[in-house]
C-alpha cells in the first residue's frame, strides 16, 4: 500500500511517561511511536514490564503521557486536547478494551455486564427509551460467541474462556472502531486462548480495527503486523 492510500486511525507520536516509585522517577516509555492503520490487527510484542500495556493505556486514554511527552490521535485528532465530553465519548464509543483478568462486575450477570458500555454512554433515560433494542444488540452478541445459554448466569459460575468472551462482547456492546486488547489470553490455557484468538480473527475480518499486546510471539503471529517494544521505544 502506497503512503498516498494509507489511512492512519490511530497514532502514538514520541509518546513518553514516567512513573515515581518511592523517590524514584522511572522511564517506562522513552519515545514510543506507533502508527494504526484501519483495518489493520497490530501485535505489540515486548518481555514482562516493557510498557506494551502503559502503551495501550495511553492510546485509549486511559492513562496520560507526561507532560510534553508526545501526543496521541485518532481521526487525525489530538485526543488529550479535545473536551472531556469528547474524550469520555472517545473512550466509550470508539474504543473497547479487552483485559488479561477480565474485570467483569460479579454481581450482574453475563447479559447485565455486556450491556455497561450501553448504560454508561447514555442517560438514564436515554437507555431506557432504548433497552429493548440494547438488549437485543448485547443477547445476539453473546449468542454468536456461543454464550446464548449463560446469560442469567453470574461470572463465578462461568470458565475462564467464557469470561473472556463475555469481556470481548462487553468491548464490542457500542460497535467501537479500535479494540485495544490487553493480553487477552494471558489467563487462559493454550486451547482456550486459541479460541479467543479466533474469535478476534473473526471481528477482525468483519472490518474491526484491533491493537493487541502480548509477549508471546506464537500469539503475535495471528497479527497483521507485529512490532516490538524494546527500552522504551517501538520498534518496527
Amino acid at each position: 500500500m502506497s503512503d498516498a492510500s494509507r489511512e492512519i486511525l490511530l497514532s502514538a507520536r514520541d509518546v513518553r511517561k514516567t512513573y515515581r516509585m518511592g523517590r524514584v522517577d522511572v522511564p517506562v516509555l522513552k519515545g514510543a511511536s506507533l502508527e494504526v492503520e484501519a483495518g489493520e490487527w497490530i501485535a505489540v510484542l515486548g518481555a514482562s514490564g516493557s510498557g506494551k500495556s502503559t502503551l495501550l493505556h495511553l492510546l485509549g486514554d486511559l492513562d496520560q503521557a507526561d507532560p510534553g511527552g508526545g501526543e496521541i490521535r485518532f481521526a487525525g485528532r489530538h485526543v488529550i486536547q479535545n473536551s472531556q465530553r469528547a474524550r469520555n465519548r472517545y473512550r466509550n464509543r470508539s474504543i473497547g478494551f479487552v483485559f488479561q483478568f477480565y474485570h467483569l462486575l460479579p454481581e450482574l450477570n453475563v447479559l447485565e455486564n455486556t450491556l455497561l458500555p450501553a448504560l454508561v454512554g447514555l442517560s438514564r433515560l436515554g437507555y431506557y427509551a432504548q433497552r429493548s433494542e440494547l438488549r437485543s444488540t448485547a443477547r445476539e452478541l453473546l449468542e454468536s460467541f456461543g454464550l446464548g445459554h449463560r446469560l442469567k448466569h453470574r461470572p463465578r459460575e462461568l470458565s475462564g474462556g467464557e469470561r473472556q468472551r463475555v469481556a470481548i462482547a462487553r468491548a464490542l456492546m457500542n460497535k467501537p472502531t479500535v479494540l485495544l486488547a490487553d493480553e487477552p489470553t494471558g489467563n487462559l490455557d493454550e486451547e482456550t486462548g486459541k479460541g479467543i484468538l479466533d474469535l478476534l480473527a473473526e471481528q477482525h475480518a468483519s472490518g474491526l480495527t484491533i491493537v493487541m499486546v502480548t509477549h508471546d510471539p506464537d500469539i503475535a503471529a495471528r497479527a497483521d503486523r507485529v512490532v516490538t517494544l524494546h527500552d522504551g521505544r517501538v520498534v518496527e
